[in-house]
């Protein structure tokens, strides 16, 4: 048996764990720099209001109806996630890490001393609730799949307190009949659109179709999906979260900036970021796109994008950044306020299968690379940077309904009057 383990609107529901004056009222969180509502509570929800709606477009509805607003509070939705995992990991043999918000669980000689997958799933939310004050929907599948769609009925369909259990294809067929096929797990909205357009509008209407034939029609990845959909396992944890194909960082300025230092210090920044993500999942880039906007709100707008080929394949930050450096004069425009920029990694190969030039030298420097991430792993993030990052902030992000660190921050530690 599989379990998955999702919080209720995560951002929103971190944001009333230390301040229980909001926990009964509408809150909603916002993207970078206050751009877009990024997750709204149950209480706001049943508002109307809609997640990626621009914030300006919704201010005053907000007001209106005296909404919470918070910008996002990355170093406390962090910490409050480890919070959370490893309560959960306590309840199970194995645990995946899903997401910030999501872990699958898998029990083996725990199936022994449980009567109800039910009471179960009450016990997992109990504890959580308890000891992080984090509302979550608990999903068992005798698959991964279908774990995942337990978990969307234990959230989102009616007749379900916060767990659902699909144990046999009687309660699969339940469940999937009322679910929307954009619900399954990998479906995307390009498929979703394809499967639409061929009737197949439910779950349960995927699941009946025939896998290998789906297969030659779409992919070997739905043929999985369809068999999970029918109580056959098909997917490891290393399927559950591949490699990425693209690695983009890029965020909107907290105000706009006009000269050129500043626009390749948030670049070389970006290069970093990117750089760091290529490591962690043992990959190597070979082009990199280099990009900077204005507003598209702004009368003269402005974008200019440099793809950059690297004569061999890397992860070296200094290298990447070293590209920023070479293409930014053809990037920033004069009298143009910048309002966006980022770095993208666009065409990516597995550092283990890496092919070598016998005639070009080798400026990879892998025990440098290690270190740098050691550092800022111990003593934080940004602990240790390239110089050409710089040392201004005029270009973060801007946090105006930031709620405190409470966890992360000494200032912000939570005093108590006895």
């Amino acid at each position: 048996m599989f379990a998955l383990v999702d919080a209720v609107s995560f951002y929103a529901s971190a944001e009333k764990v230390f301040d229980p004056s909001i926990r009964n009222k509408p809150v909603v969180v916002l993207t970078n720099n206050d751009g877009c509502i990024c997750a709204v509570c149950p209480i706001a929800r049943r508002l109307g209001i809609p997640k990626f709606k621009p914030y300006f477009k919704i201010k005053s509805f907000l007001k209106q109806h005296n909404v919470v607003v918070r910008s996002s509070n990355y170093e406390l939705y962090a910490d409050l996630s480890d919070q959370m995992m490893n309560v959960i990991a306590r309840f199970c043999d194995n645990q995946h890490i899903y997401s910030i918000d999501e872990s699958f669980l898998e029990f083996k000689h725990y199936q022994k001393i449980i009567n109800s997958w039910h009471d179960y799933g009450h016990l997992i939310r109990n504890a959580v609730w308890k000891e992080t004050r984090l509302p979550v929907g608990v999903g068992f599948g005798i698959t991964p799949t279908l774990a995942k769609a337990a978990n969307h009925a234990a959230k989102k369909l009616s007749g379900f307190n916060g767990v659902a259990v699909i144990d046999d294809m009687t309660s699969a067929a339940e469940i999937l009949k009322r679910m929307d096929v954009s619900e399954v797990w990998g479906v995307g909205n390009k498929l979703t659109a394809k499967l639409k357009a061929q009737g197949i509008d439910t779950a349960f209407k995927l699941s009946q179709q025939p896998a290998k034939a789906m297969r030659k029609q779409f992919s070997v990845v739905l043929e999985r999906t369809i068999n999970e959909l029918n109580g056959q396992i098909c997917l490891s944890w290393e399927d559950v979260k591949a490699a990425k194909q693209e690695i983009f960082s890029t965020r909107s300025f907290g105000q706009r900036i006009c000269d050129i230092n500043t626009l390749q210090s948030a670049l070389a920044t970006h290069a970093g970021i990117v750089a760091k993500k290529l490591r962690q999942q043992n990959s190597l880039v070979k082009k990199v796109m280099i990009f900077a906007s204005s507003s598209p709100h702004d009368a003269n707008y402005y974008k200019q994008s440099i793809v950059y080929e690297f004569p061999q394949a890397t992860d070296n930050t200094c290298v990447i950044a070293s590209a920023v450096a070479l293409v930014i004069n053809y990037i920033y425009r004069h009298g143009v306020f910048f309002y966006r920029c980022g770095v993208g990694a666009i065409s990516l190969e597995s550092k283990q299968f890496r092919q070598a030039d016998l005639f070009i030298e080798h400026k990879e420097n892998p025990q440098l690379m290690s270190c740098f991430d050691a550092i800022n792993h111990r003593f934080g993030q940004g602990t240790l940077a390239l110089a050409s990052q710089g040392q201004s902030e005029r270009w973060q992000m801007s946090r105006n309904f930031l709620s405190p660190q409470f966890t992360s921050n000494w200032r912000d530690i939570p005093k108590i009057t006895c």
